[in-house]
Parts: C-alpha cells; structure tokens; sequence
C-alpha cells in the first residue's frame, strides 16, 4: 500500500503543516504547485526533502485560488484549464529536476478533485493536460470518478486513492467539509480502518452504513492538526498488520 499526503502548502509568511517530518513517514508526496498554495521556496524544499527521503513526488495541481485554497469550484472554458494544469506541472517539474528527482504522477486537489469525480468537461480536461504533457505520468483519484475513467481510456496509468481522515457518503465519496464529522482526527481510529481498507474489508460511512472502498494509496492531509502523528500511527498500523509501504508508481520505502 502505497501511503500519500499533502505537501508544500505554505505560501509566504502563511507556514502550514509540518513537510519535514510527514516525509519522513509517507511513500508519495502530492506537492502543490502554486495555485492553490506554495511558493517557489516552498515548493523547491518539498521536492529537495522528498528527493532526499526517497519519497515519490507527484504534482498536485489545483484551480487558481489561493484565497480560497482551492477549495472552490471555478466554471472554467476546458482549454483554459487544460493549459493551467499543464503549467503546474511544469512548474513542478523543473523543481523536481533541480532537487534529483522528477513528477511521477498527478492528483488533483481540493474543488477539482471533487469536482472531476461526476464533471465530465473538466475530468477531460485535465486528462487533457495529463496526457500532452507527459503520456507517462500516473493518476491518483477517487475510485469510480469520471477522471479516472476517462484517464484509463486514454491509456494513462490509474491509480485509486482512499483518505485516512475523511468521512465517506454511503456513495463513496468525500463527505463535505462544510458538513458536520468530515474530518476524521482520532490516530487510532483513523489507522485501525486504514488497515481495513488496505486489507479489503469494509468501512463505516457517514450514515453508519458500510461501504468497501478499493484503494491503491492511502492519503493524510498536511494541513490536519496532528497530521504527522495521524500519519505515523496509519504506517505503523499497516505494517503491523503485514502491509508493507511502496510508493505506487514503483519502489519501496
């Protein structure tokens, strides 16, 4: 199983999460690339940490809204999109290459992650960007999205992701951050349904139903509070229970 989170977040003077010590704990690295959050300085010690820890380093590409940490949808012409995804990783790029390493994959962040699970017109955009700039690189999305399936008809390397501190609908996917018990805080009980899902078994969604959630990576968000203790407490409990950590694009922690 692979083990992802969010990184390279701050912007600025505005410091947020803790990069150094979550790769010290994950496999893969989704850092962002400046349109949501990060800057050149941010982003270019995300890449050199993770180069230096072995950690796989993936482009988090967002809508332009720093403001808003991107966690707003944007109604956007799909060729303007396609061109900014393109730029992020771009942009990510040429850091990754100076730190040693290179982008492997892509995952989207905030409203456009959720967004490109049912928006048909921006899950091919970005699939778009993906595939004209790198037919190589993998993508990490949420199992069942439209990306992921209009990704894997274009012949791009699919990947699926579950979230060890996000509550689910009985649907399968994300439940709103503005809804009450979105986010999941509690290291123990965020690392016992970990290994549930690594293992196949069930989960308990939002409504107290069960829902089985097919995972190839497992993400903790930097920006929670405690997010290297949440994250330290899911790998312990994967290997311990016999699931060893690899980065999904290839190679072993």
């Amino acid at each position: 199983m692979d083990l992802n989170v969010d990184l390279a977040e701050g912007f600025g003077r505005w410091q947020l999460g803790d990069d150094d010590a979550l790769l010290r704990i994950v496999s893969s690295a989704n850092v962002a690339c400046g349109f949501h959050a990060g800057d050149p300085t941010v982003i270019r010690r995300a890449c050199a940490q993770a180069a230096t820890q072995g950690v796989a380093v993936g482009a988090q590409v967002g809508y332009r809204d720093l403001a808003g940490f991107g966690r707003r949808f944007i109604d956007m012409p799909p060729d303007e999109l396609t061109d900014e995804v393109i730029y992020q990783i771009g942009a990510l790029a040429g850091f990754a290459r100076i730190a040693g390493t290179e982008v492997r994959y892509v995952k989207p962040h905030g409203a456009l992650y959720n967004a490109i699970v049912r928006h048909r017109e921006q899950a091919a955009a970005v699939v778009a960007a993906v595939s004209q700039y790198d037919r190589g690189l993998a993508v990490l999305g949420l199992p069942g999205s439209v990306w992921l399936d209009l990704a894997r008809e274009a012949g791009l390397r699919t990947f699926r992701e579950a979230f060890a501190d996000r509550a689910y609908t009985p649907e399968g996917t994300l439940v709103s951050r503005r809804e009450p018990g979105a986010m999941l805080t509690d290291p123990g009980l965020i690392a016992r349904r970990c290994v549930r899902i690594a293992s196949g078994e069930p989960i308990e969604a939002i409504d107290g139903s069960t829902i089985t959630v097919q995972a190839d990576s497992i993400c903790v968000h930097g920006d929670s509070p405690g997010a290297p203790a949440i994250a330290a407490a899911v790998r312990d409990a994967l290997l311990a229970a016999g699931v060893p950590l690899a980065a999904f694009t290839g190679g072993d922690r």
